[in-house]
């Protein structure tokens, strides 16, 4: 089983994409019930959905899902939202709330440890690797980290999802001018509804490696399915409802590659 999948472009800009495999390993898979090997908390489609927007962007891809470990937490295992309902590093139960494992299947702490080393890390190093590339060419690299998520979920929000989330963590994680350009674009785009810094924040990706003062930016968008996709089993693409999407998502990503510090 490959676990990375990597382009590599000379522009300043880095695609994160942490959750759109469907790999499982067999030990991992046979520890699963049938909610788990649903896998319906995948990111569908959206490395297709990104995919010859601009050719000169570099991408990070893992094709392991997230069920075997969620390369965007913590490897701590530390909470990114205390308080609120989230799953963690090895999630336990859906988006949901209901139980992906077969009782007394779910990992111990040194069963954690071994996905961490085998599949959270090399995601990581690749990650850096391409990040550090970057910005040896240009000085800075920006990291784009693409996510969706279906528009509704109670477990995890109220109501229904905007269908462009953008996280900064707060505006932290960017130069202000990176976040006002993705988020200028997001509100002009017409039939769409956005938001900066809401119930996606900027998981562990956009908070870990993104430091402005080094010249490392980061930004998350997690879109709402229901703009490129049906949201039920067996979550097909609507190519109708993509093109649409991807116009904005294009000019988002020229933007960034345009942007430079002032």
């Amino acid at each position: 089983m490959s676990l990375l999948e990597i382009t590599r472009g000379e522009s300043p800009l880095v695609l994160g994409l942490p959750h759109t495999g469907t790999d499982l390993p067999e030990e991992v898979a046979e520890r699963l019930n049938d909610t788990g090997r649903a896998l319906a908390d995948t990111d569908w489609h959206i490395h297709n959905l990104y995919s010859g927007l601009d050719g000169d962007v570099t991408s990070v891809r893992t094709t392991v899902h997230r069920y075997a470990i969620d390369v965007n937490r913590d490897p701590s295992g530390e909470s990114l939202y205390p308080g609120q309902n989230t799953t963690g590093l090895c999630p336990l139960t859906d988006f949901d709330g209901q139980s992906i494992y077969r009782a007394g299947m779910e990992p111990d702490a040194e069963e954690v440890e071994r996905r961490r080393a085998a599949f959270h890390a090399p995601y990581h190093a690749a990650l850096e690797a391409e990040l550090e590339r970057v910005r040896a060419r240009h000085g800075f690299a920006i990291l784009y980290d693409c996510h969706s998520i279906r528009s509704q979920i109670p477990f995890l929000f109220d109501g229904r999802l905007p269908d462009f989330n953008i996280g900064t963590y707060l505006g932290a994680t960017c130069d202000p001018d990176i976040e006002f350009s993705v988020l200028e674009i997001c509100e002009a785009a017409e039939g769409y509804t956005s938001i900066l810094n809401g119930r996606f924040k900027g998981g562990w990706t956009t908070r870990h490696y993104g430091r402005p003062g080094d010249g490392l930016h980061a930004i998350q968008m997690e879109l709402a399915q229901s703009t490129y996709m049906e949201e039920a089993p067996p979550w097909p693409y609507d190519s109708a409802r993509a093109e649409r999407l991807r116009t904005h998502l294009k000019t988002i990503l020229e933007t960034l590659i345009r942007w430079r510090p002032a």
